[in-house]
């Protein structure tokens, strides 16, 4: 075939956008533009997934304003030109959405399916609709736990628009995996399609991981020579626009000027920045990685910042953070911070009706003050009562400055942690000779490179072996994690352990292939594999190895939040048993001093110390000083380390009363709010506890000729070896091992949790039902009545709009199953037996025989099958605008009219769920339904009587 600009094709592995039209011929590239989906998509000729639109004499086409059958099909400089009723159009001419099915056409010439495979293909259709409305799609298939504060940040977050978020919660309470729920909703519904993520460099593999392993986001990374090899190939094409989903190290950008302006022009549905706080601003100057970020976020309309340092702990810093989320409201310094002065009284008010204190007079007028003029409020605050307290908390919420920017959850307001008990051992230092000594010290220099250096070591006769290996003895069959600096101290203590001692060893280094530590992890974890996992610092990012409750700290970083990493792969929300840190030092050199600052200064061993950072800002130089002094010895070590800890005590005790002040209560509050997020979480639930999903995923790949044997609980192996299709998602690396449990893929990173919206389920469900499978069959009923006939139809409900707009939360492609008889009356109540579907595939039908009456009898019973599933459309029509007006048009009014009273909701978002609620009210009601396949079902004694 000739490709012209011009020509009319549609997407197989996206039908709903509609009608695409060719408009680009490049080299061996075509450009298809979807233009009612507002969705542009590039192709490889020769291997592009699209297919011809070419309609057929008796079909039905629309197009400038006029509507007619088809009777003619002729050709015009390459271009279709159809013909019917006096009028004439060409492909190019056509509307977007047509209706467009050959099942009618298969049904007559005798091409069909078996009735199963008919009935398997509603089935799929039914999931599917039932999958993209429901607030969980696009999360079903993620590795995470359901946790009740990830859930409502998630849930709120993603229901923005635009989303301009701050996500602050503590270290450990999972800000990635808050992040990437709410990333992987954005994009399953279409709402983002192009997305940025800045990183520093330390998390750029930690994060791509993460988004990979829990979300099943592709992302690619870029660097320099990322950009210069598509430079190469493209001269003058800006390389950030070869990808979609996209991961930079911040540093990258802001140390190239070039690079960060084709980042910024090269236009983003979101942005998200990790570790926030290390953008630094002043009112008088900004680094130059502030600028970048500022930069991008006044270009997209999306933008999440992620920080664990909280407000307290830095006034211009969190305004500043702030700042990029909305500058017109945070634009002068000066006013923020008298402002946020007046949060103290508004928390502590706000503290007193949540604990259900009564107000005295003083209080009453400052709260009223609060509440504006709202007659309604101040009735509910006479009324006393625990629904009118809990009404005007979330008045107050609602009001409070950074409430609507900022989530931030705190461990001790979440809860369900365990208890941290520090098994700190001091050796005697007194044993140690000159050269261990100088061997600990140079050991202690390498820690603190931001960059360990290629060294060789030799543990061996390392004086703290003998302890390790004490430990290994005194704890049993226990498992235990070991995570220190470097790769070379991993290697150096397997070598050591494995001469040593028979314990069972398993490594986690950044040396290994992702698979391999994919394979060691899970060796660890089983019950019979490896007692001790030894983990460089790679280890301390990200991973879950709750499973054990023993970690060893063969050395300790002087950065307290990446002790707090290491200790957090265990002390997780879910562990079952108290988390042993054992460590062990000897007396008189620098690990000893560390050891001690952590235990008496910060307590960072039993608790989580939020002002960790702060901390390490204010002492960590001296701290270093100091503790290569105390390796040195002298007359009395001791004594400035511990001067030191005492200051550091003090501070650490200031500033946790800060953080504990009052003026954090509202967000507190604001963070644990209940309300429609707990959708999510129930949604969810609902999917976890659905096991016929398990069976309708296996027989989804049975279609496909892929074959599944049990290998445990909710487990199983797909193996391809039968694949009937080369376009299966998933599969091309041979069999696979994965699971349907939540439980079981948490514990097991190397399985893949299968549900609906997983990239290998819902690629074979398109796959599916875009094709033929299925949609035409014959069946012959023995329980019907003599002499009669049905044909069972199903329209699909299809509404083209832009992707952006996620119609399908409200309408998405519901199938409309009619039946109607021979005599063109609906027949709602029928379903074929059980018996006759049975015996289907064993019945040799003669299908010449049946054609003539096929022909005669299938025309005007799916013409008034159309009809009736017209006037279905209108109902599900109404329902959904319905649905749309209610959760939409109320949210739009509650922000119009919080706007009075809280400068802190923008015109933009109220402007932006308007044009949302608007754009669904005229697409909605240009759904119609598209005819996706049909099934003849006759009396036995049927054709003997025609």
């Amino acid at each position: 075939m000739q490709l012209v600009p011009g020509q009319r094709f549609l997407s197989n592995a996206e039908p709903e956008l509609g009608l695409g039209t060719l408009i680009r011929i490049e080299g061996r590239s075509v450009q298809v533009l979807f233009a009612t989906a507002g969705v542009l998509r590039q192709y490889a000729a020769h291997s592009a997934p699209i297919a011809r639109a070419e309609f057929r004499a008796g079909q039905k086409i629309t197009g400038k304003g006029i509507s007619f059958t088809i009777e003619h099909v002729g050709e015009s400089d390459g271009l279709l030109e159809y013909r019917g009723g006096g009028h004439v159009l060409n492909e190019a001419e056509l509307d977007d959405a047509q209706a467009i099915s050959r099942a009618d056409e298969r049904l007559i010439s005798g091409r069909v399916d078996r009735a199963d495979r008919f009935d398997f293909r509603i089935e799929a259709l039914l999931r599917r609709a039932d999958a993209l409305r429901s607030p969980a799609w696009g999360l079903e298939s993620a590795r995470i736990d359901l946790i009740a504060h990830q859930l409502r940040v998630a849930e709120v977050a993603a229901m923005r628009q635009p989303l301009r978020a701050l996500l602050a919660d503590e270290v450990g309470l999972g800000k990635t995996i808050e992040a990437g729920m709410i990333l992987s909703r954005l994009v399953a519904s279409g709402r983002v399609g192009r997305v940025l993520v800045l990183l520093p460099e330390s998390l750029v593999y930690q994060w791509f991981v993460e988004l990979l392993r829990r979300f099943n986001l592709q992302f690619s990374l870029f660097d320099e020579e990322r950009c210069e090899s598509i430079e190469i190939g493209h001269p003058g094409h800006n390389p950030f626009l070869d990808e979609q989903l996209v991961i930079a190290s911040i540093g990258f950008l802001s140390g190239d000027t070039k690079r960060a302006t084709q980042a910024i022009e090269a236009g983003w549905d979101l942005v998200i920045a990790d570790e926030a706080h290390h953008l630094a601003w002043t009112p008088e100057a900004a680094s130059t990685e502030y600028t970048v970020v500022e930069s991008l976020a006044a270009s997209v309309p999306n933008l999440l910042l992620l920080t664990a340092t909280p407000e307290q702990l830095g006034r211009s810093g969190h305004f500043a953070r702030l700042r990029l989320l909305d500058p017109a409201r945070y634009h002068d310094l000066d006013a923020y911070v008298a402002e946020a002065d007046g949060y103290a009284e508004l928390s502590r008010l706000a503290g007193k009706l949540h604990d259900g204190e009564a107000l005295d007079g003083d209080e009453r007028a400052a709260l009223l003050a609060r509440l504006g003029d709202d007659a309604e409020l101040a009735d509910l605050l006479d009324a006393g009562d625990e629904a009118s307290r809990r009404t005007l908390l979330d008045a107050l919420i609602d009001r409070h400055g950074t409430g609507r920017v900022m989530f931030r959850n705190r461990r001790v307001q979440v809860g369900g942690f365990p208890r941290r008990v520090p098994q700190l051992t001091t050796l005697d230092g007194s044993l140690l000779d000159d050269s261990q000594r100088q061997r600990l010290l140079g050991e202690f220099h390498l820690d603190l490179q931001p960059r360990a250096p290629e060294v060789e070591l030799a543990y061996a006769d390392d004086p703290r072996l003998e302890w390790l290996l004490g430990l290994l003895e005194r704890l049993g069959d226990d498992k235990l994690l070991l995570i220190c600096r470097t790769q070379a101290k991993v290697l150096a203590l397997e070598e050591a352990l494995r001469t040593r001692s028979g314990v069972k060893v398993a490594r986690f280094h950044e040396g290994m292939t992702l698979m391999q530590r994919d394979r060691n992890a899970a060796y660890f974890a089983d019950r019979e594999g490896a007692r001790l996992l030894l983990c460089s610092e790679i280890g301390s990012e990200g991973r879950n190895f709750q499973f054990a409750h023993h970690l060893v700290l063969w050395d300790m970083p002087v950065d307290p939040d990446l002790l707090e990493q290491r200790i957090g792969r265990l002390d997780r929300i879910g562990q079952k048993h108290d988390i042993q840190i054992h460590v062990a030092a000897f007396s008189g050199t620098a690990q000893h001093a560390l050891m001690r600052w952590y235990d008496l200064g910060l307590d960072a061993f039993r608790g989580s110390p939020s002002d960790g950072r702060e901390l390490l800002k204010r002492f960590g130089a001296r701290l270093v000083e100091l503790a290569e002094q105390h390796a040195h010895g002298g007359e009395d070590p001791d004594a400035e380390i511990d001067a030191l800890i005492g200051e550091t005590r003090a501070t650490h005790e200031e500033l946790s009363a800060l953080v504990n002040a009052g003026r954090d209560r509202l967000l507190k509050l604001a963070s644990s709010r209940q309300g429609h997020e707990e959708r999510l979480r129930r949604a969810l639930a609902e999917a976890d506890a659905d096991l016929t999903s398990d069976d309708f995923v296996l027989r989804l790949f049975e279609q496909f000729g892929i074959e599944s044997d049990e290998s445990g609980t909710r487990t199983v192996i797909l193996d391809p070896e039968y694949l009937s299709t080369d376009g299966f998602p998933g599969l091309k690396d041979g069999p696979q091992q994965v699971t349907f449990d939540r439980g079981i893929a948490l514990a097991r990173e190397d399985l893949q949790l299968l549900r609906i919206d997983h990239p290998m389920v819902s690629g074979a469900l398109d796959m599916l039902v875009e094709g033929e499978h299925g949609n035409a069959s014959f069946l012959v009923d023995d329980a019907l009545p003599p002499r009669s006939a049905l044909l069972e139809c199903v329209f699909v409900l299809s509404c083209v709009a832009d992707r952006g707009l996620a119609v399908e939360r409200y309408l998405p492609p519901i199938p409309l199953r009619i039946v109607v008889d021979t005599r063109l009356l609906a027949r709602a109540d029928f379903q074929p037996s059980a018996d006759s579907i049975a015996r289907a595939a064993d019945r040799a039908i003669e299908y010449t025989k049946y054609r003539p009456v096929l022909t005669k009898l299938v025309k005007p019973m799916l013409a008034h099958a159309e009809t009736l599933a017209r006037e279905r459309t209108q109902r599900e029509i109404g329902g959904a605008l319905d649905r749309a007006e209610a959760e939409l048009g109320n949210e739009h009014a509650r922000l119009v009219a919080l706007a009075r009273v809280n400068p802190s909701v923008r015109q933009e978002e109220i402007d932006a769920l308007e044009a949302e609620l608007e754009a669904l009210r005229t697409a909605i009601p240009q759904a119609t339904p598209r005819l996706d396949a049909v099934r003849f079902v006759c009396s036995v004694d049927f054709l003997n009587l025609r």
